[in-house]
Order: structure tokens, then C-alpha cells, then sequence
């Protein structure tokens, strides 16, 4: 069994990753990484979605989230169905909108693909849209390898 694992986008498959530098395009709007967006979809704040989509990087984008959980209603619950939904959309969007990175993706043959978080071992979030590799064996969810899987499939067909 083969696997591809991604961590920082500057390394081989960071492009994977929701933090790699590849602007979309959603109901009119640009946003720099598929990141901003899953974050600014977990709120229904206005506001809230325009600061996060003008946040230079992926990682402040996402950090702008965090002050704001406890005043502001979330739309979605974290690691739900419909957070999974949303991050599902992210990635079609993402590998839709740019045919490099879909061209890479059906590259990666049938290849178990998950993100490493292997440095965040004890943290269920980072288990459940990632996995650790131990001898052969990922130990989490792999949710967002799951869903790369899954739109690879699609994008076979």
C-alpha cells in the first residue's frame, strides 16, 4: 500500500493542503486558499467572512476565527457532517478552478493520501482531517484525505 502524505505547502504534496496558495473564486469573490474559505463558511456573520477573506495567509485567515467562536453564532458544528460538506466544496472548488492542481491530483494514482499531523498527535481535530503514520497504519480519521480520495475518483470518471 502506497501512501502520500502532505504537511507544509512548500514540500512535495502541499498543494494537497487547504493552506497552499491557489485563489478560488465563490459567489463572486476571490479568496486566496481554500483555507479562508472552509473558515469563513463555519460563520454566517458578514463581517466576520469579510475579514477572514482578507486576511494575507491562510494561517491568519484561520487565526481570525478564533477570537471570534465564542461571540459570534457558527453556522456549522466542528468536525460535522456539514463541516465535512463544506470542506468537500472547498476541495471541488479548489481542483476545479485550477488544472494544474487537478492534473496532479489524478497523478497520484490510487495512493492513500492523508495529511501528516503526526506533530499534533494527541488532538482529535488534527486526527480527525488527518492521520499519523505508524508503521504502515494511520491512526485517525482522514477525513480530508478521504475527501481528496473521493474527488480523485470523481475526477477519474
Amino acid at each position: 500500500m502506497a501512501y502520500i502524505s502532505f504537511t507544509k505547502t512548500k514540500l512535495a504534496y502541499g498543494w494537497l493542503g487547504n493552506m497552499f496558495a491557489a485563489p478560488i473564486t465563490y459567489n463572486g469573490q476571490i479568496w486566496r486558499t481554500s483555507e479562508a474559505l472552509f473558515q469563513a463558511l463555519r460563520f454566517e456573520d458578514v463581517t466576520i467572512r469579510e475579514m477572514i477573506r482578507n486576511e494575507r495567509s491562510p494561517m491568519s485567515a484561520k487565526m481570525v476565527t478564533k477570537p471570534k467562536e465564542v461571540k459570534m453564532k457558527r453556522v456549522v458544528e466542528p468536525m460535522s457532517e456539514e463541516e465535512i460538506d463544506n470542506m468537500r466544496l472547498c476541495l471541488r472548488i479548489k481542483f476545479e478552478q485550477h488544472s494544474d492542481l487537478r492534473e496532479k491530483l489524478l497523478k497520484t494514482s490510487d495512493h492513500i493520501i492523508f495529511e501528516d499531523v503526526s506533530k499534533f498527535k494527541n488532538s482529535a481535530r488534527h486526527k480527525f482531517w488527518g492521520a499519523v503514520n505508524t508503521n504502515g497504519q494511520l491512526d485517525g480519521q482522514n477525513m480530508l484525505g478521504k475527501l481528496l480520495m473521493e474527488l480523485r475518483e470523481e475526477l477519474k470518471g
